[in-house]
């Protein structure tokens, strides 16, 4: 694993933000679903990303990689031609794909690698059992062996479980013969992401009824359709510069879709209630130099962001309160721990509760060295921070960006950040 160690520099300049890994991963899935030819273009290839072209590629679909853009002859009636599928740590990859399988009514094992060994998958395991589908697992554990297929029909899912499940079965239902409906159990969290799906399942010619977030009626038998697509800047990123940005002089952030429908677009709006000088001009979003302030933060909506969030206010006027962020602890890492553990070791104030955090915000940093945890948003929240620092900021396990952002350093040296590779 790489150590890099930062120099506090202040940052400045315009970045060109990676496309949605959100949408690069539902528009890859669709595309290997439907009949014929389809052209993605502005994919970001990250480890996440690779793992679900080789997922989709077990399913029968062709796809074929350039520099930036994939060209896909679909499977359109999937088959299983690797019946041995690995999901890297891509949670997305390994809860999107298992219900497709499941479609088939083929023997098939799913396996991972780091914390997705053990994320949690048993909303699927309850629907298994219902249904009278083999599976088997080790202890909870990958690798996971599915044997059956999936059943039309009514499924009742819990809304405040990750939207992935529900997305995983969006991609699926509409291929089996008859009708089915997911009813949701309680209030939906992570509404955005399921309405990424339903978007990009509309693109690809799939009819969804949404009933208010509370039920969707997904016609049987249907297929499908080839479709050229461009995935859009990713929010979920830009929230890391954003925050470089006001922690430092001016960061650009350019080719954004200001209309998005991502969740994580809330970012611009979070740092402007917490006083950031945040502007949009035509596809940019810039950030100034700002002194941000306290406020709380309700995460339901958007997990991803309570990292970069809790870093931005360990050094905000006053104390930030952040609620409902209970999931944060089944991601890549107990987000909850890994955030607050580091930022208290370089000087912060940060109070962690069984859902949330509360931070009281101080004028800089130490410096000194932390753990990435392994996971991507905590150590780009960690290097978004470095400017506020006296001293030199160390972070172990630097390398963990490529599962979402491979050119963060890169882009990271450009804005003036200074960082040094420790053996």
């Amino acid at each position: 694993m790489k150590t890099v160690k930062i120099i506090p520099n202040a940052f400045k300049g315009k970045i060109k933000v990676p496309s949605s890994k959100s949408f690069c991963h539902r528009s890859i899935i669709c595309s290997s679903l439907a009949k014929g030819r389809s052209e993605i273009k502005n994919i970001y290839f990250s480890r996440d990303i690779a793992a679900t072209i080789e997922a989709m590629r077990s399913l029968g679909a062709k796809i074929e990689v350039y520099k930036d853009s994939v060209i896909v002859n679909g499977a359109d009636r999937i088959t299983l031609k690797n019946d041995s599928i690995f999901c890297g740590e891509s949670g997305s990859t390994i809860r999107f794909i298992i219900p497709i399988i499941a479609t088939l009514g083929k023997k098939a094992v799913l396996s991972g690698q780091g914390k997705l060994i053990e994320r949690p998958l048993d909303v699927y395991y309850k629907i298994f059992e219902e249904q009278g589908i083999y599976y088997k697992n080790s202890d909870g554990k990958l690798p996971l062996e599915i044997n059956g297929k999936l059943k039309p029909g009514k499924y009742m899912i819990r809304g405040d479980i990750s939207s992935q499940f529900i997305t995983g079965l969006l991609f699926a239902l509409p291929l089996l013969k008859d009708d089915s409906q997911i009813e949701i159990t309680t209030t939906l969290e992570s509404k955005p992401y399921v309405d990424m799906t339903l978007d990009i399942i509309r693109k690809f010619g799939i009819i969804v009824e949404n009933i208010d977030y509370k039920k969707f009626i997904i016609p049987g038998n249907q297929s499908y359709k080839s479709f050229n697509y461009t995935v859009e800047a990713d929010f979920s990123q830009a929230a890391f510069l954003l925050a470089m940005g006001l922690l430092g002089e001016r960061v650009s952030c350019e080719g954004m879709n200001i209309n998005s429908c991502q969740g994580d677009r809330v970012i611009v709006d979070l740092l402007k209630k917490m006083g950031a000088d945040i502007k949009i001009e035509g596809d940019s979003i810039i950030s100034n130099k700002s002194q941000t302030k306290g406020i709380v933060i309700d995460a339901s909506q958007c997990p991803d962001l309570v990292p970069i969030i809790a870093a931005v206010a360990s050094v905000s006027c006053g104390t930030t309160e952040i609620i409902n962020a209970a999931r944060l602890r089944i991601k890549e890492s107990d987000r909850l721990t890994a955030i607050s553990s580091q930022l208290n070791k370089i000087g912060a104030s940060v109070y962690e509760k069984s859902d949330g955090l509360v931070i009281k915000g101080k004028k800089s940093l130490e410096g000194g060295e932390v753990s990435s945890f392994n996971d991507h948003r905590i150590a780009m929240s960690l290097a978004a921070v470095s400017s506020m620092c006296k001293n030199a900021l160390i972070i172990n396990g630097a390398d963990c960006v490529n599962k979402s952002y491979p050119d963060f350093w890169r882009d990271f040296v450009s804005l003036g950040g200074n960082i040094e590779e420790l053996k």
